[in-house]
């Protein structure tokens, strides 16, 4: 198969090794990943980051933990300081939705537990470390689309949903 026949992947750039997250650091560089960039898969994106958000930021979360409830006016997310960041995060989730549309991705790979990401749980918003059932803001506007959103602990999964885009 040659590149251009590949179906892309959106990638949270923190899991390729990128330095965006909030803290400054990066959260690693599967093997996996590596090789679907080698392949031409891989579209990254940080969507705080495409947001407008500075590298280091302060640590933010949605009180309750629902992404959508964001997209929908319903929530906020706010950094440990309070600083209604909600606009950022809709800015990137844009961001992330645009990228999916002009690429045809069906499949993302997005940093587990953020509060843009997270696809499963997400921080409650009490900044205690207490993770509740939820989806990041650009997790949730990605699903919305029917994206398949998928972390970094679900590669095996993700790698079956790009292998069955293959066979179509």
């Amino acid at each position: 198969m040659i590149l251009s026949e590949y179906p892309k992947v959106l990638v949270s750039a923190c899991l390729l090794g990128r330095p965006v997250r909030y803290d400054g650091r990066a959260s690693g560089h599967p093997d996996l990943l590596r090789r679907w960039q080698v392949e031409g898969r891989v579209v990254a994106l940080c969507p705080e980051v495409a947001g407008g958000l500075p590298t280091p930021r302060p640590p933010a979360e949605i009180p309750g933990g629902q992404g959508l409830a964001v997209i929908e006016g319903k929530a906020c997310v706010v950094t440990v300081d309070g600083e209604d960041v909600s606009e950022a995060f809709l800015c990137g989730a844009r961001q992330a939705l645009a990228l999916v549309r002009r690429h045809g991705i069906r499949v993302a790979i997005l940093k587990s537990g953020s509060p843009s990401c997270g696809n499963r749980l997400t921080y409650d918003g009490s900044f205690n470390g207490v993770k509740v059932p939820g989806e990041g803001v650009a997790a949730a506007m990605l699903r919305r689309e029917g994206i398949q959103v998928f972390s970094e602990l679900e590669l095996e999964e993700a790698q079956r949903a790009l292998m069955s885009l293959e066979s179509l």
